[in-house]
């Protein structure tokens, strides 16, 4: 059974679903992707994993550093879950491409190399949104680009993160937007 919940953020809602104890979706609402790994049926119910990740939440959206993270249990191939878990590396404050990425996995994984456009797909299907931080991902080039929630979302969420933001920017076009 799963379960779900809300967040009202200052970047609007989120819901958050669960196994009944750990995290395994956070989405904005309406976002690419949303509720992809939730079962049609589902009951909404307050649970410990809900009051511990809006805990998190909360200190995030204040600006703080979260010093614990939920239980979480994303869903995914085990490439994606590879993947999500390089995005966990990435520090607050910090970004890193979809090829260094690539690379560093590659690397963990005694590969010659990766595709950056398979990390960026699992990337952007990241069910577990801000905790595991694929906002943090940025193209090659500095665009923002790739973000489920959006991309205005995306800088927003860095901005709050106190990003350097001089050399990235908003991709006027492309499937990103």
């Amino acid at each position: 059974m799963q379960y779900t919940a809300t967040y009202r953020s200052p970047l609007g809602g989120i819901t958050l679903s669960s196994d009944g104890e750990h995290l395994c979706g956070l989405w904005f609402d309406g976002g690419k992707y949303f509720a992809a790994t939730l079962d049609a049926e589902h009951h909404q119910w307050d649970l410990p994993v809900f009051e511990e990740t809006r805990r998190w939440l909360d200190r995030y959206f204040q600006g703080g550093v979260p010093d614990f993270t939920p239980p979480l249990a994303p869903s995914g191939s085990p490439f994606r879950l590879a993947v999500w878990d390089m995005l966990l590396q990435i520090p607050r404050g910090q970004t890193a491409t979809y090829g260094e990425i690539a690379a560093a996995l590659a690397r963990a994984q005694g590969r010659e190399r990766m595709s950056a456009q398979a990390v960026g797909g699992a990337v952007g299907h990241n069910p577990i949104s801000l905790i595991i931080p694929c906002h943090r991902v940025v193209g090659r080039d500095g665009s923002l680009t790739g973000y489920a929630g959006g991309i205005a979302k995306k800088a927003a969420l860095l901005a709050l993160e106190r990003v350097e933001m001089g050399r990235l920017f908003l991709p006027q076009r492309g499937t990103a937007l």
